[in-house]
């Protein structure tokens, strides 16, 4: 069993077609996997058929390495040392970011490709931000290098400009997020020195200022360690496709005896303005040039090397020189080889002896990426402490012990996390499989059968003693019969295990996301997040294969079967050494590390139904296994009893919808049209028609409960820029307030999802912390002024879902003020919220009206952004009330009162201006001069607009960043492809929504318009359109026009 200490998790992050998969090839073609002709071509890891087809990975795909890497002792010895490197291949595409997050939260380091001609891409700064946040070490991998030499024909010296360029735009990202990360910390001291501070005054109230002001000064951390130099190890020059690749380490051994300088000395030069001295035969920098044109060390003694190699074989095929290139550079290659026409196959021959991918990757490896005791101590205390800022941490106990170094001792406490569920067909577990002999067995089964048949001659016998004797030596062994199993798909695990060992048959704890491990195990709010699971079986994952194992040691992936029915997505799995032995609980191995953040909320909805009616139930279930499965999908069911899927994007949708026909309900299953969110606004516009209640402001409505019971009057405004941003970025925290206080008095009965988001709402990272919420609120409403200024004690409540960006106030003259804040306080402190029974139910009433009205807006259903409703006079009839109390007909007035706060809210929104805002994308496109002009006639035809477009340096790349509504963007991908040829080829991410500024229910009015544009108005109104459409999706009333030109003649075909 290898050493912890021998042990690297690394994976492979990037953009969409950057090299990640065929990189991962040349690994596997170096332990003997896949042939090495085949690698780069086969796509090993790409084990689906539609990823073999689109040529894109879309499922993260792990696999277990071996390699024996000698190095030097002590004394100069050289000694071999196996080392096993866990790999994870993640997908690059956008759409499928969940699977990079549930990936990176399991390694210690990452290979960040980056392709060498398109340079930085948006999703190459997702991944680089992704490995910071989970504290993974990062190596530079810039790849397609030969697309320099055969694609831009570069010079070596250009080639060097613009690899230095790459490097510096790739640190550039780099010290962005430690630049976020330094300003925050700083912000955190100042905060912290302030309190301590104040503790100190009130301690030493006597002393003077000089001894309390005495403090420590703000430590300063080092940058030097995150950005990549070539000189430190953490950068790596490759052709993935071509086998090769190199580290600056490799020439400056190669060349510290040629050109006596130590290597070491020669590795910190060979990179940067350092050149040869020809007649000193030393190293100079710029300074001492004088004037000299002279090559820099890295052109001169790497590039051109490469450069000649290219020119050689490829460019120029020259056999002469290509075979004194071999014997300079001492390899071994076939002459048959040596005439072959086959240049690329050749050119891998002579790079993969020289500069061999695998070794040099590996190297890097072991180099850069800790081993997973020493990456541990770093890391698992930021997932245990999220809020912890300290560099180093001490265990508090065994368990946090045991988690540091991760212990694999039979005592020490198991402890692994599950990010993912993934499904795999019965059929492909090694216990179902044909077992094929071992040359071992194969033997025994040849002397078994020779000694039967030796046995039959002596006693004349023959048929006898050969009868149920198999003399054959079959390749493979026919698994037992067994029970004809289900065909459905059996989710696995996929975990990490950070201490212990686990073996099968072990029984442990699935500690569930939303175990709260400041209460007790057996506290009713924990119960339903802690549940016992038996290790059914546990594997190596080789790709596509799995490799049954009997136990696993800390500091590897593996997956687990037998959490079926019980983790939903991820959990923690925690057990004593050797599992659970008794029934008691025990809490001192109990520990949660949390959920995977999702990093692109799900955007595209697609209603699901079976064509035929009475397969729906397998709809069902295979919907349940398809939600399990894939990390970024969502399921529910609406109001009407339709299955909605929510997918991250188009392709995504599309994937997902096929494994659901093939894979998990095998039946045929019919889509509906994309369904996309829309959000309803308001605005003061231009000419608006005369305020619908005359001598009051404009938005105000007068409604009343049946009978007139309770009147009221609300008021509907626009929401000023400032305060909506605000209440949008601080989002989450406004969640987090709501779960707080239904905890206090409602702790049993939580929800099944823990966020109470709007389906297709984007968390924003909050600009303040949760304390400082109501002080920052106050200070925007100052800085707007007004009426806002003096709103803070009557914030009623935020809509819809009570976290949006809608506002309830209390403007009422007399009566006691609902203030959110104050309910807060009372939550806090545990006092009840109901002061009379009776107006406490018509104030919910007024809630729960709102909230109505602010999810399903007047337009065409959809979430409310953007304005305050002000509830400002408020009368009840205290007799009539009275009267149907007693007659017991007071909830028909409570019903009448959501109803008439709901209309009320609706048409205040509609007394203004009305808009709606559309769900975008950001679309970066990269394409080459000659196809820009049919990307530009393909963005505008789908209603987008360019933001930007710069070219990139050194080559004939434009990158051209677009905003494009998520309702026109489907099939966008494949029109821009069709357009250009596959010149260009679109990544489209969720930005959030844009008003339209145009009113649905605008027509001509004025004579300018009317002339211009005719009664019937020749041009769409594409708000209206919009509208229309979802309303009709919704089976709403729909205002069209039958007959739209009746002057004009009709001829009928006969």
């Amino acid at each position: 069993m290898t050493d912890s200490q021998n042990v690297r998790i690394i994976t492979t992050l990037g953009h969409v077609d950057h090299g990640k998969t065929t990189l991962m090839d040349s690994l596997l073609a170096a332990n003997n996997i896949i042939s090495s002709r085949m690698a780069g071509k086969m796509r090993y890891l790409d084990s689906r058929e539609d990823e073999q087809e689109r040529g894109i990975t879309m499922e993260s795909s792990a696999v277990s390495l071996k390699f024996q890497v000698t190095n030097k002792g002590e004394n100069g010895e050289r000694s071999p040392i196996t080392y096993i490197v866990n790999m994870v291949d993640t997908p690059g595409h956008v759409d499928f970011s969940g699977e990079v997050s549930t990936a990176s939260r399991l390694c210690d380091g990452a290979l960040v490709l980056v392709d060498v001609v398109e340079g930085v891409c948006t999703q190459t700064i997702s991944v680089l931000r992704q490995a910071w946040k989970d504290g993974l070490k990062p190596v530079l991998v810039i790849n397609k290098f030969d697309r320099l030499i055969t694609e831009l024909q570069l010079a070596p010296i250009e080639a060097h400009h613009h690899l230095a360029r790459l490097i510096e735009q790739v640190n550039a990202v780099m010290g962005s997020f430690f630049a976020g990360e330094r300003m925050e910390d700083d912000w955190r001291w100042r905060e912290e020195r302030e309190r301590r501070l104040a503790e100190k005054k009130e301690i030493h109230a006597e002393e003077t200022d000089a001894s309390v002001n005495a403090e420590e000064e703000f430590q300063e951390k080092d940058d030097e360690d995150i950005y990549f130099a070539p000189e430190k190890g953490n950068v790596v020059f490759a052709s993935a496709i071509d086998g090769w690749g190199f580290r600056i380490g490799k020439f400056a051994q190669l060349y510290a005896v040629k050109l006596g300088i130590k290597e070491a000395n020669l590795r910190r030069v060979l990179w940067g303005d350092f050149y040869l001295d020809p007649k000193t035969k030393k190293v100079i920098s710029y300074k001492h040039l004088r004037g000299r044109a002279l090559k820099p060390l890295f052109v001169q003694f790497v590039l051109e090397n490469i450069w000649a190699v290219y020119d050689a074989v490829v460019s120029n095929p020259n056999p002469e020189k290509v075979s004194k290139i071999t014997t300079a550079l001492n390899l071994k290659i076939p002459p048959r080889d040596l005439k072959s026409k086959d240049t690329r196959h050749l050119l891998s021959l002579i790079f993969s002896q020289w500069l061999s991918l695998s070794t040099c990757i590996i190297q890097a490896v072991i180099d850069v990426v800790p081993a997973p005791p020493v990456a541990q101590s770093t890391r698992i205390p930021k997932m245990l402490y999220p809020d912890l800022y300290d560099a180093s941490v001490e265990p508090k106990n065994k368990l946090e012990e045991d988690l540091f170094h991760a212990d694999s001792k039979p005592d020490a406490y198991i402890c692994a996390y599950v990010s993912k569920m993934f499904a795999v067909s019965p059929k492909d577990l090694p216990e179902n499989k044909k077992k094929t002999l071992t040359a071992e067995e194969m033997r025994a089964r040849a002397r078994e059968a020779r000694e039967a048949k030796a046995q039959a001659v002596a006693t004349d016998g023959a048929d006898a003693a050969l009868e149920g004797v198999d003399i054959s030596t079959p390749q493979t062994e026919e698994p037992k019969p067994a029970e004809p199993q289900d065909e459905t798909e059996i989710l696995l695990g996929f975990a990490r295990l950070y201490s212990g060992t686990v073996s099968t048959g072990d029984k442990i704890y699935c500690v569930l996301p939303k175990y709260n491990a400041s209460l007790p195990a057996t506290h009713p709010q924990n119960v339903k997040s802690l549940k016992t699971a038996t290790v059914e079986g546990l594997y190596v994952m080789m790709g596509r294969e799995l490799t049954a194992v009997d136990s696993v040691r800390a500091g590897n992936i593996f997956a687990i079967k037998g959490l079926e029915g019980i983790v939903w997505r991820s959990a923690t799995l925690c057990a004593p050494g050797g599992g659970i032995k008794e029934d008691v609980v025990d809490e001192a191995c109990l520990i949660n590390l949390g959920r995977v953040s999702r990093a692109v909320p799900p955007i595209v909805r697609v209603a699901v139904e079976s064509v035929v009616p009475a397969d729906m139930y397998k709809v069902v279930n295979g919907l349940k296994l398809l939600v399990q499965s894939d990390p970024s999908v969502e399921m529910f069911q609406q109001q009407t009893g339709e299955y909605v899927i929510v997918g991250a994007g188009e392709l995504h949708l599309e994937r997902c919808l096929k494994d659901l026909r093939e894979r998990f309900a095998k039946v045929d299953i019919q889509a509906s049209k994309p369904i996309v969110p829309f959000r309803e606004t308001t605005v003061k516009g231009t000419d608006m028609l005369s305020p619908k209640t005359a001598g009051s402001p404009r938005g105000t409505m007068k409604g009343a409960s049946s009978q007139n019971i309770v009147r009221f009057t609300i008021r509907a405004a626009p929401l000023p820029r400032l305060l909506l941003d605000f209440i949008l970025d601080n989002l989450s925290i406004l969640w987090k307030f709501e779960r707080d206080r239904r905890a206090v008095f409602d702790a049993l009965k939580e929800s099944e999802e823990e966020s109470i988001e709007v389906e297709g709402e984007m968390t924003r990272k909050p600009t303040i912390k949760a304390d400082q919420f109501w002080p920052a609120l106050q200070e925007v409403l100052n800085s707007i002024g007004g009426e806002w200024a003096g709103i803070l004690e009557r914030i009623w409540m935020f809509g819809p879902h009570q976290a949006g960006g809608c506002v309830l106030i209390d403007a009422r003259k007399t009566g006691a003020t609902r203030s959110f804040k104050q309910r807060l306080a009372r939550a806090k402190a545990g006092d009840p919220d109901v002061d009379d029974k009776t107006l406490y139910d018509f104030d919910n009433c007024v809630e729960t009206g709102f909230q109505l009205a602010t999810f399903q807006g007047p337009l065409c259903a959809e979430p409310v952004e953007g304005v305050a409703y002000f509830i400002e006079d408020w009368d009840i009839d205290r007799d009539s009330l009275e009267k149907e109390i007693e007659q017991n007909r007071l909830a028909q007035v409570t019903g009448s009162m959501i109803s008439a706060v709901r209309d009320a809210c609706r048409n205040g929104l509609l007394d203004w201006s009305p808009r709606l805002m559309l769900a975008m994308y950001t679309c970066d496109i990269q394409a080459s001069t000659d196809v820009l002009g049919k990307v530009y006639g393909v963005v505008a035809k789908r209603r987008g607009r360019i933001v930007s477009e710069e070219m990139r340096e050194g080559t004939s790349f434009f990158t051209v960043s677009a905003l494009l509504p998520v309702v026109e963007s489907f099939g966008f991908a494949d029109d821009i492809r069709k357009k250009t040829s596959g010149a260009a080829s679109p990544q489209l991410i969720f930005s959030g929504y844009e008003m339209l500024d145009l009113d649905p229910f605008w027509v001509p009015t004025t004579e300018e318009e009317l002339e211009d544009l005719g009664e019937k108005s020749d041009r769409a109104n594409v708000a209206k359109v919009y509208m229309d459409a979802v309303r009709d999706r919704k089976g709403m009333f729909v205002d069209r026009k039958i007959v739209e030109f009746a002057e004009k003649q009709r001829t009928l075909k006969r």
